[in-house]
């Protein structure tokens, strides 16, 4: 199992009270280089433009995610950086990668992509960007993981004539460090549409639920990877979820009902793993147990470094 960080949530990283913004990039750079040293193999932050509902209000503090993983290149020497994950309609996907080929490259082999189809049409149509139905944008997905390909690998330069999407010798100079190109992970659990392109395009997958959830998408996947001649051995398995930990179970307990306190119970269980650090230690066993290769947690913001130093030396460190 490797594990990955996620910090979706810029509120905490500054004083709020006198608005000092400028703090926000010290807080970063803390945090990364503390999630760097502890063994972490990646740092993730969010795609978005207002803040989601599941984490906050949409105007609280959203920092654009190719920027920051780009200043936190800079300040990194071997941890993995991606954004989970970027919707395909936000940006054209040859210009999408070429900024990814150009973190990989000042990253110098770092980068790891994570993209979807989008899901957010408040968002979308507040910025200005059309937000078109669920089957163009899953099409649009395709054609742009393709896209992306092309313009990573082919010499010297790469074309491609879609339905939506179209380049004529579009040039990618300098090609990613990483080859034969950095890995793509698509973002998603839709069984009909997400894992068939997973099963298809991707290098990993990442899914949300409990092991039972998991084991049945998992399942799923490895049908669809039948179906188009994929080797299911060759995606690696990784699950996003909430950490909530603390030596005491009860006050565990407690600080998930403070934060997700508004969600049906079922909710929760799909996406928080909470309690001493030997009961998570237990729950991550058993995500491993069917099939999960790669943990993307999101910590207590509130919290986050106390949180990082728990988990780490007391989760992290039991099971590496």
């Amino acid at each position: 199992m490797k594990f990955g960080l996620q910090h979706p949530n810029f509120s905490f990283d500054y004083n709020s009270q006198d608005n000092n913004i400028s703090q926000i990039s010290d807080s970063l750079n803390k945090l990364v280089t503390k999630a760097e040293n502890s063994g972490f193999d990646s740092f993730w932050v969010m795609d978005h433009f207002h803040q989601i509902q599941f984490v906050g209000r949409p105007e609280e503090p959203m920092l654009e995610g190719w920027a920051v993983i780009s200043f936190l290149a800079g300040i990194t020497t071997k941890i993995k950086l991606g954004t989970l994950v970027t919707g395909i309609i936000y940006r054209y996907p040859s210009i999408l990668a070429k900024v990814a080929a150009t973190l990989d490259v000042l990253s110098k082999g770092r980068l790891f992509m994570g993209i979807g189809a989008g899901w957010n049409d408040q968002e979308s149509l507040s910025y200005g960007i059309s937000f078109p139905s669920t089957q163009e944008r899953f099409l649009r997905l395709e054609e742009g993981i393709q896209i992306i390909r092309k313009m990573w690998t082919e010499e010297p330069h790469a074309s491609f004539n879609g339905r939506y999407y179209q380049i004529s010798n579009a040039y990618c100079n300098p090609k990613p460090v990483q080859k034969p190109s950095p890995p793509i992970l698509i973002g998603g659990s839709g069984e009909r549409k997400t894992l068939r392109i997973v099963a298809t395009y991707a290098d990993a997958c990442n899914l949300f639920g409990s092991p039972e959830t998991v084991r049945k998408k998992l399942e799923i996947l490895k049908e669809h990877c039948k179906s188009v001649g994929r080797d299911y051995d060759s995606i690696l398995k990784t699950k996003l979820g909430a950490i909530v930990v603390d030596d005491n179970e009860e006050t565990a307990k407690d600080r998930v009902k403070q934060s997700f306190g508004g969600f049906p119970e079922e909710q929760i269980k799909e996406f928080v793993i909470y309690g001493t650090p030997e009961d998570i230690s237990r729950q991550i066993e058993r995500l491993e147990q069917v099939g999960i290769q790669y943990l993307i947690v999101d910590l207590e913001p509130a919290r986050v470094l106390e949180a990082l130093d728990t988990f780490a030396s007391k989760v992290m460190n039991r099971i590496l």
